[in-house]
């Protein structure tokens, strides 16, 4: 293994690290927001399921490997400038609270850092539209007709029953909707590292067919759970107790919703956003009970992030690649991105940034009984 490879499969692991970091509360937001569980114990059990789930399957792997870009077209240093690129736009909409996708940026960083490198030809448009770009558009909106369905059938169950037994019954149902949410989120998004680390296996050994190694596995999975783990009880434990009024069988109907969905395209090897996922989840399932407490700004910043990301990704992508070939040097970018993570790092405010970041995925849906 060469030292390039080896520094791309440690910047790879890194941003499986900032995505567990970045995605903690699609997992475990609703659980928390209804006080089904305690913040500590939800981001322990993420962790968990997140690192179980990067198991399941390899078919999202393969359409990051295969599907997007052409493995005989690039080289290692562009994997390795589109990921830094990737962790550096990750890294900012997390310092801004903008609720972006990692995968999106994943995939808009690789793709930038290879069109600058060699063009247009290096990506596989059909693959990218199909697999990728049209799949996160409908997704969201999958989440949000199945999550009003889930709970028009669940006010029909608990119509003229307690307030209390119904929220006693469906915080306990939460513990299991959002364990599921936390599983296919690393079914799903551990696999895009994978992905890339393949992909960049793939073009040292330019001979050899697709193979994802138990190693890869592994050390993707333990990345995410980690991030997960570390980034999670930061996030959660600022605002824990006091995301929204948000009901135990809104949180039930949000997490199935956006676990089934999660479910259901990892299964066809489409690489969609967590985020923008549970975000129409939960959108649905509060629209279904009173449409007036759908803060519509929120569905709007939602929509916003969706459209930039993957473009916004790729520009910063393609700026490392010419930073790295400009100077014929992988430290220099190294240098660069480390620089620039330390500087988020240093500059955070974490109050602030708790909020943002657990609101946006929240939606603050039930914040506000109009």
């Amino acid at each position: 293994m060469n030292a390039t490879l080896v520094v791309v499969v440690a910047v790879a692991l890194f941003f499986d690290f900032t995505n567990g970091f970045h995605d903690t509360a699609n997992a475990i937001a609703t659980t928390v927001a209804t006080k089904a569980i305690s913040p500590k114990v939800a981001v322990i059990g993420a962790a968990l399921f997140n690192f179980l789930g990067a198991f399941v399957s390899l078919k999202v792997a393969a359409t990051v490997a295969k599907g997007i870009v052409s493995p005989k077209a690039i080289t290692l240093h562009v994997v390795l400038a589109g990921l830094v690129g990737a962790i550096i736009w990750n890294l900012i909409t997390w310092r801004q609270g903008l609720p972006t996708s990692s995968s999106h940026s994943l995939i808009g960083g690789i793709a930038g850092a290879s069109i600058m490198a060699i063009g247009l030809h290096a990506i596989k448009w059909q693959g990218l539209s199909n697999k990728v770009l049209l799949p996160s558009l409908i997704s969201p909106f999958l989440g949000l007709i199945v999550a009003g369905i889930l709970m028009f059938i669940v006010l029909r169950i608990i119509k003229n029953r307690s307030k209390k037994t119904v929220s006693k019954v469906f915080k306990r149902l939460q513990l299991v909707s959002g364990s599921f949410v936390a599983f296919t989120h690393g079914t799903n998004d551990a696999q895009k590292t994978m992905g890339i680390i393949a992909l960049a296996l793939l073009i040292n050994h330019p001979g050899e067919s697709f193979h994802v190694p138990i190693w890869v596995i592994i050390s993707s999975a333990t990345a995410m759970a980690l991030g997960t783990f570390i980034g999670g009880w930061r996030i959660i434990n600022t605002l824990g107790q006091r995301i929204t009024q948000l009901e135990p069988q809104q949180g039930f109907a949000a997490s199935t919703s956006t676990a089934g969905v999660l479910f259901l395209t990892a299964h066809f090897g489409f690489p969609v956003s967590t985020t923008h996922t549970i975000s129409g989840s939960i959108l649905g399932a509060g629209a279904a009970t009173k449409p007036d407490s759908v803060d519509w700004r929120i569905v709007r910043q939602i929509i916003i992030a969706w459209i930039i990301t993957v473009p916004c990704a790729a520009a910063v992508g393609a700026v490392m690649e010419v930073l790295t070939r400009a100077t014929n040097n992988t430290g220099i970018v190294l240098s660069v991105a480390i620089l620039l993570v330390g500087t988020i790092y240093v500059t955070r405010n974490w109050s602030w940034e708790s909020t943002a970041q657990i609101r946006s995925r929240v939606a603050f849906l039930g914040a506000r009984n109009r």
